[in-house]
């Protein structure tokens, strides 16, 4: 078989803010920005890898979705454990470095953790976790 990963979905509650994080901060390509029903769907991406992108979506819009779901949904995500996503750097203290500086939401410094890798985390705008590992 011949699979890839094509997309990945983290919700979002502010296409705006998600931006400036994915785009400004991270260094992401816009891919594509659709608004419909007053929600945006924005599609970003690592330059050079034109074949793998992050969906950032609205939160609790698809159908069958109950009230109670949406509730469960919002709540988690603003205590940051709805969504998450890991991200390999070549230099991970230069790439924390590089965050920090730009006030992101820091979650872990640097480490060397027990299982092999080293790592930082922080959160995006909507709470979600980004991890980044130094590439081996």
């Amino acid at each position: 078989m011949d699979i890839t990963i094509h997309a990945s979905f983290l919700p979002q509650d502010d296409p705006e803010a998600a931006l400036a994080f994915y785009r400004d901060k991270l260094g992401f390509e816009v891919r594509n920005d659709v608004g419909y029903n007053g929600l945006r769907w924005l599609t970003v991406g690592p330059a050079g890898q034109p074949g793998t992108s992050i969906v950032l979506h609205p939160p609790a819009v698809g159908p069958g979705i109950t009230d109670a779901e949406r509730e469960v949904i919002t709540a988690m995500m603003a205590k940051g454990t709805y969504g998450s996503l890991l991200l390999a750097t070549a230099d991970v203290d230069a790439t924390f470095e590089q965050l920090q500086a730009g006030d992101t939401d820091v979650v872990q410094e640097p480490t060397d953790q027990p299982y092999g890798v080293r790592d930082c985390a922080v959160r995006d705008p909507a709470g979600n976790l980004i991890r980044i590992q130094q590439r081996p």
